[in-house]
């Protein structure tokens, strides 16, 4: 089976989110190797090595991302570490900042090493309240073991790590909207280019990172790019930690390689489809990715396997759906989140959102008319792809999918049967 427990090994050790207790079971020595055995450039081959993509939407190659920074810089060099993590469904990173937040902050420690970065950032969603103070705690810790301040490891290099929190905007998720949010400014997403590793936070070059994707840096420090790489299947390297939520017996973070099924996530380590109904689709990625129906339940949940199948693996968030679900007034819910979350900013964000859920609560409210399916899906296309962060992508995409996965649910709706009220 495809379990296999590596950011999560030690989530159960009492006393693990203290220094001490990571230090004995072998905390800061991949720190300690990097700064000791690896010049800079070493440690980003060995994360390009490990195939490491990032945890959290995008599934870009960490060490590719790291290698775009220049070496030199006129201005100050920036880690953000991204731990908003609002996409609903997800709710995995919060586990790491409770419970192993040591592990993070040695991510940090050797990233900013290998790019030649003084400052890290580590933007936390305004509700996250108690992991802001477990990860406050212990970056408090780690100034007080020389593990942050100057001389890291009796080098001349310093490393300054300070917890900002957020005030709870998805569109702070997005790393241009995360920076402007960063700098005080309201979080209003940036247009690329230029990208944030050449212009980023205070205009200076910048990385942005996910907590799951740092976390699995000490590992591969530790071990090896090429021992990282052989885990899980090709270019889809490492485990996932999958939080699995909705209409399952057993929710919650299962971490697993990404040759493990839908099916065998959801019936083998979730116990099945919950209440009397029987599954009916599931979201792999966080409410932003396309749904999938039962008859595709047996895909693999890898990045690369999701796209093939028309979704994404996103922030690996798997919501599973029985069949006593409402797939219209699931849409609508969803809408309803990505309208009140858009800056509004872009035009087709602006105007698109409300429109489609002015149309849908219509067709709800049994005034449905001939040709609003069609209308909702050429809406969505003038939306995808045409704004400045993807918001308007992780709008448009589920509700395109609802339409067409589950296009007759629609279509009943515009033929003058009223739904009943949500």
């Amino acid at each position: 089976m495809p379990e296999l427990k590596l950011i999560s090994a030690n989530f159960d050790v009492p006393g693990r989110s203290g220094i001490e207790v990571y230090i004995r079971g072998g905390g800061y020595r991949a720190a300690r190797r990097a700064f000791d055995a690896l010049t800079p450039e070493q440690v980003i081959e060995e994360v390009k090595k490990s195939g490491l993509r990032g945890r959290g939407g995008a599934g870009f190659p960490a060490g590719l991302k790291w290698s775009f920074v220049p070496r030199e810089s006129a201005l100050p060099k920036y880690l953000c570490c991204n731990a908003d993590e609002g996409e609903p469904g997800t709710f995995k990173d919060r586990l790491i900042m409770l419970k192993d937040p040591h592990l993070l902050i040695e991510g940090i420690i050797i990233a900013c090493y290998a790019i030649g970065i003084h400052t890290a950032f580590v933007y936390v969603r305004g509700e996250y309240v108690a992991e802001a103070a477990a990860l406050q705690r212990a970056v408090d810790e780690a100034y007080a073991g020389g593990f942050l301040g100057a001389n890291l490891f009796n080098k001349d290099f310093a490393l300054d790590v300070l917890v900002h929190r957020g005030a709870g905007a998805y569109i702070c998720g997005e790393e241009t909207g995360l920076i402007e949010s960063l700098e005080g400014k309201r979080g209003n997403p940036r247009l690329k280019p230029p990208f944030p590793a050449l212009v980023g936070a205070f205009q200076g070059p910048t990385v942005v990172n996910n907590v799951e994707t740092l976390a699995n840096v000490p590992m591969i420090i530790e071990k090896g790019g090429e021992w990282y790489a052989a885990i899980g299947p090709e270019k889809n390297t490492g485990t996932r930690l999958f939080a699995v939520s909705g209409h399952v017996n057993k929710p919650g973070v299962y971490e697993l390689t990404m040759d493990v099924t839908a099916r065998e996530l959801i019936y083998d380590y979730c116990g099945g489809v919950s209440g009397a109904g029987k599954l009916k689709a599931f979201i792999p990625g966080g409410s932003s990715s396309p749904c999938l129906t039962a008859d595709e339940v047996d895909v693999q949940m890898s990045f690369d396997a999701l796209m093939k199948a028309g979704s994404m693996g996103g922030s690996g968030a798997v919501i599973v759906l029985n069949d006593t679900v409402d797939i219209p007034k699931l849409a609508l819910r969803t809408l309803k989140f990505y309208e009140h979350e858009s800056c509004g900013q872009c035009t087709p964000c602006r105007e698109g959102l409300p429109w489609l859920v002015k149309i849908l609560t219509r067709m709800l409210d049994g005034r449905g008319a001939p040709g609003d399916v069609d209308l909702m899906l050429e809406i969505c296309d003038s939306i995808f792809g045409k704004t400045f962060c993807p918001l308007g992508d992780a709008a448009a995409m589920p509700t395109r999918g609802f339409l067409m996965k589950f296009r007759g649910e629609f279509e009943e709706l515009t033929a003058g049967g009223k739904a009943e009220t949500a």
